[in-house]
């Protein structure tokens, strides 16, 4: 645990308009609508959204917390306490999940996928689905329990290869049990997951691409992007009276910038340097 040792560690934290929250990836349903319940009973947000601005726009894209945005609107909150970040601070990562599809039935897993129109599947090996992942000439790859690799092609511009790869999701969000992971080494997953039936890798995106599908109303799959956000502020517990109250943005920001203060006067604040695992959320 560090103390504060300046200004550029504080997280920037701000009231903003709801409607200006632009996402850059789907709201994932299931989990949207346990979260409105939950904010309705417990009155409070615990962790902010984080965004970034829109350049040349008094608009943000969404980086992570595209259900709790979702939530907000659903509940008709005005304004929303967010983080916001600077897209190109070098600090900030953008990296991918990956997803593993656990299940019993693997027929079916791949015969949805082959079932995708304008995506094919390609046998190849682990350091050339890799190369060709990184240079973008694949959507996605699979890998399978017993070392087969198949490379998700598909052809089109950004918002073409976006519109196939919500379908990939799509073929088996709802159909099979699936898992975010950080890693794509088939090894350690296989220690962890049971009746694993695929491992799905999915290319890096780049800032100015996610910046220009939310724009422009694309949506990426839910669980894709992983922003790796430095100084993240978690445990706010702002209530959602402020937030659902009739005053002004201005006013909202005064009453923040005033509960800030309190908070490092009281040296309630904590900056954490290493890496947190935590496991009660």
């Amino acid at each position: 645990m560090g103390a504060l040792h300046g200004a550029e560690r504080m997280p920037v934290l701000r009231f903003v308009p709801v409607a200006d929250l632009i996402p850059h990836e789907q709201a994932d349903q299931v989990r949207t609508e346990p979260l409105v319940q939950r904010l309705r009973t417990e009155g409070v947000l615990k962790n902010p959204p984080v965004v970034a601005p829109i350049p040349g726009e008094p608009r943000y894209v969404v980086l992570d917390g595209a259900n709790r945005v979702e939530a907000a609107r659903r509940l008709g909150l005005p304004h929303l306490v967010v983080q916001v970040v600077d897209y190109e601070d070098p600090r900030l990562v953008v990296e991918a999940w990956t997803h593993v599809i656990s299940g019993e039935d693997p027929q079916a897993f791949f015969e949805a996928v082959r079932g995708i129109e304008g995506i094919t599947l390609e046998p190849s090996e682990r350091l050339h689905a890799r190369a060709e992942l990184a240079r973008r000439q694949a959507l996605a790859y699979l890998s399978c329990p017993r070392g087969e690799i198949y490379l998700v092609r598909a052809e089109g511009d950004l918002y073409r290869r976006t519109a196939l790869l919500n379908l990939l999701v799509d073929a088996y969000k709802s159909r099979f049990r699936f898992y975010r992971t950080a890693t794509d080494q088939l090894e350690q997953i296989l220690s962890y997951y049971d009746q694993v039936i695929a491992v799905v890798v999915f290319p890096r995106y780049e800032p100015a691409e996610i910046i220009e599908l939310a724009r422009n109303g694309a949506r990426l799959p839910a669980g894709i992007t992983r922003h790796i956000i430095p100084y993240r502020a978690l445990r706010v517990f702002i209530p959602l009276e402020i937030m659902a109250a009739p005053l002004s943005l201005e006013e909202k920001n005064a009453w923040l910038a005033d509960w800030f203060r309190r908070k490092l006067a009281a040296r309630e604040i904590r900056v954490y340097e290493e890496s947190v695992v935590v496991f009660d959320e």
